[in-house]
């Protein structure tokens, strides 16, 4: 709710000592503002063997490149500074968030509490013109409340004094200092005047207790909204099972820590059992829901020898799987390594921001202590209310939740469809494209398979059958062509695939039949056009499918959805023009261009990008690095193989445009909310400061509006994640 930067998640970057070391992140509790990232950016940096460390405040997330032996003693490190970490696991991380929650609703219970009754014996002051209650009487009322704002001050008000503190060592102006001088004036000046014989002194108490309790009550609807951003992550990387049955090399099953398993070796993963690292299944069929690592709603058909994804859940049937990678680089982990790296990231306007934070805080201060001195001329006892009060209404709090909450319930919501951020900033830029430039390969179109004989269609038709067994980009390009009319249901047995080769199979009357290339089905040469052959084993073979390509699933709509956005649209291939440019009629673009080199796309974007155009690229993430790096922009499809394109800003994980627009709008939505919070702050700000300096905005009603002022702006940030 305070940040020395009313902007984005703070970043740190920090060198140390040499070494080995591995990225290991941590759920931080006790972060409750950008100067509370830099605080503990620095006791870490401060550990021996720490390499670096990058710190975001509104994800509540720390990522620390250190030896191991070193990660293990960081919690303790930081402990005593009033900062608490846990290793970024969901049981772990949820285990934190909730104790985190539970501490600021205990000191919001205190300070409400102790609110109230103090307000109770104020009562009489409020009612009483002052000659009704006796000096004495009033006096003991005042030190009944100093006993009960004492709570208050030792246990509710921590967060605020320290983070005060932690900013000062550091000579820094963190937005707890304002608030933590209103809090220290208001109760040195009320205690100061307990001395008073007379007991005719003002006491502000009252408005102390309950300024703290406005400011806890914000405080905590903050620190829901970022627990349930950093909720992303554990939906992200699923519920992997923490422990898994393996088979032992005598046949027996023994139960294990996923962290053990090793590739090559075989699990046993049950029904509803999710699965903790990527895998081939060994039998089958089972169904797999990939939700949480896809956006895929419905569970996906496998088979033997069909790839798994860890994270991914066993819906179908108990099977057996033999490992291919570690649980530490499975999908899911990737994934959520990706999604913590963007959400600690911190993007070019709150660089801007930060250079802004101190010299406007100094003015805070300076304003505050002028309308002090201006009001010891015009009404000595009423200074310190309205220097106390001005300090805390002009704390931009909300101001610097504005755009993290924002961005980060985006992050959010893009996660759960299946599009991880790899840089946060990405929405800035996106929300200002003006031009989509896409790859044809991979993005646009998928493989596909034409026969060459049409006079054939129960030959057809049982090659469609045996395609069916295999996940094979051709055999499913095969599957997908209509059925022929008419045709007899093929039924195979036996069927098995020789990787590299094709499917070989049983047909009813027990002769075996191949498909797959056209080599391996004739066991002579062939035109080098031909894709696929279907035959009878040892005879020549009776079919021959002809490779050729066909536009991705709902290519056309996407991009009419893409020109109602108001977006340019040009495609960019290394294949034949005269190919490029039928595909890019059918499909409506402004421009289509082929023979392109990887160098020549660059070139092109270049040239787009000197016109003034904000530029977004759309490649498959492993052909196109050189003008994914040139882009303004940059999104890969295709799952894993994208992921390894480390230029693009986004990955689409679903091999399909249809979450394309979705992206552009939502990241304008982002931009529209993030200035609908700008504006509210600065509205909130420019109608209570005069307030406050005109003596007409006592500190607790400051308290207040600051506390709804933030809890509004987290509260419209939510709407992005929905």
């Amino acid at each position: 709710m305070d940040s020395t930067a009313p902007g984005d998640p703070a970043i740190i970057s920090t060198p140390a000592a040499d070494g080995p070391a591995t990225a290991r992140a941590w759920a931080v509790a006790g972060l409750h503002c950008a100067a509370c990232a830099d605080s503990l950016a620095d006791l870490l940096r401060a550990q021996p063997g720490v390499q670096r460390v990058d710190v975001g405040y509104a994800a509540a997330l720390a990522v620390v490149h250190a030896p191991a032996a070193v990660q293990q003693g960081l919690p303790e490190a930081v402990r005593r500074a009033g900062f608490a970490l846990a290793p970024a696991q969901p049981a772990d991380a949820a285990e934190l968030r909730r104790q985190e929650a539970r501490t600021l609703l205990w000191r919001f219970f205190v300070a409400a509490f102790c609110m109230m009754q103090v307000m109770m014996l104020a009562a009489p002051t409020y009612f009483a013109s002052g000659a009704e209650v006796p000096p004495d009487l009033r006096r003991l009322l005042h030190w009944g409340s100093w006993v009960l704002s004492w709570p208050v001050m030792v246990f509710s008000a921590t967060p605020f004094l320290r983070g005060a503190w932690r900013s000062l060592r550091r000579r820094q102006l963190g937005m707890d200092v304002p608030v933590a001088l209103g809090i220290l004036i208001t109760f040195g000046a009320s205690t100061w005047a307990l001395g008073d014989p007379t007991g005719q002194a003002e006491v502000y108490f009252d408005s102390l207790t309950m300024f703290v309790a406005f400011l806890l009550a914000g405080r905590w609807l903050e620190l829901k909204a970022r627990h349930a951003a950093a909720q992303a992550l554990a939906d992200l990387q699923g519920d992997e099972a923490a422990e898994v049955s393996r088979e032992r090399a005598d046949g027996g099953v023994e139960t294990v820590s996923a962290e053990r398993v090793q590739a090559g070796e075989v699990l046993r993963v049950a029904l509803g059992e999710a699965l903790a690292c990527d895998a081939v299944l060994l039998d089958g069929p089972t169904q797999m829901d990939e939700a949480v690592l896809t956006g895929e709603s419905l569970p996906v058909a496998k088979r033997a020898g069909d790839a798994l994804l860890g994270g991914s859940v066993n819906l179908g049937a108990p099977v057996r799987v033999r490992v291919t990678r570690a649980r530490h680089d499975s999908q899911g982990q990737r994934l959520a390594q990706s999604l913590q790296q963007a959400l600690t990231e911190r993007p070019g306007l709150t660089l801007e921001a930060e250079r802004w934070a101190g010299p406007f805080l100094a003015a805070v201060l300076l304003l505050a202590l002028g309308a002090g001195l201006g009001w010891l001329w015009v009404e000595p006892s009423r200074a310190l209310m309205v220097a106390c009060a001005t300090l805390i209404v002009t704390c931009p709090c909300a101001l610097a939740l504005a755009a993290p909450a924002a961005r980060v319930a985006s992050a959010r919501a893009l996660a759960r469809r299946g599009i991880v951020l790899q840089r946060l900033e990405a929405l800035e830029t996106l929300a200002r494209v003006n031009d989509v430039v896409l790859d044809k390969t991979g993005t646009l179109t998928r493989p596909s398979v034409r026969p060459l004989q049409t006079d054939a269609p129960a030959l057809q038709a049982a090659a469609q059958a045996l395609a069916s067994w295999s996940q094979h980009p051709m055999a499913r390009a095969l599957s997908r062509l209509p059925q022929p009319s008419a045709a007899p249901p093929w039924r195979w047995q036996s069927v098995a695939e020789q990787p590299g080769a094709g499917l070989r199979g049983l047909d009813p009357e027990g002769r075996a039949w191949r498909l797959g290339a056209p080599a391996w089905v004739e066991a002579v040469s062939a035109d080098e056009e031909v894709a696929l052959a279907f035959g009878r084993e040892g005879e020549p073979a009776r079919l021959r499918f002809r490779r050729d390509e066909e536009p991705v699933p709902l290519a056309a709509r996407v991009m009419q959805r893409l020109r109602a956005q108001g977006l340019a649209l040009r495609l960019l291939s290394g294949d034949r023009s005269a190919r490029v440019r039928a595909l890019g009629e059918e499909l409506g673009m402004d421009a289509a261009d082929g023979d392109c080199a990887p160098e020549a796309k660059r070139a092109a974007v270049q040239a787009l990008q000197g016109q003034g155009r904000c530029v977004l690229m759309v490649g498959d993430g492993v052909n196109d690095g050189p003008v994914l790096a040139q882009a303004d922009v940059a999104v890969a499809v295709g799952g894993a193989s994208a992921l390894a394109g480390r230029a693009a800003d986004a990955v689409m994980l679903r091999a399909e445009l249809s979450a394309l627009p979705d992206l552009i709008v939502q990241a304008r939505r982002t931009r529209r909310i993030t200035r609908q919070n700008l504006a509210w702050a600065a509205a909130y700000n420019a109608a209570a400061v005069p307030l406050a300096l005109m003596g007409w905005l006592p500190p607790w009603a400051a308290g207040l509006g600051m506390a709804l002022s933030s809890a509004l702006v987290v509260l419209n940030a939510l709407r992005l994640a929905r």
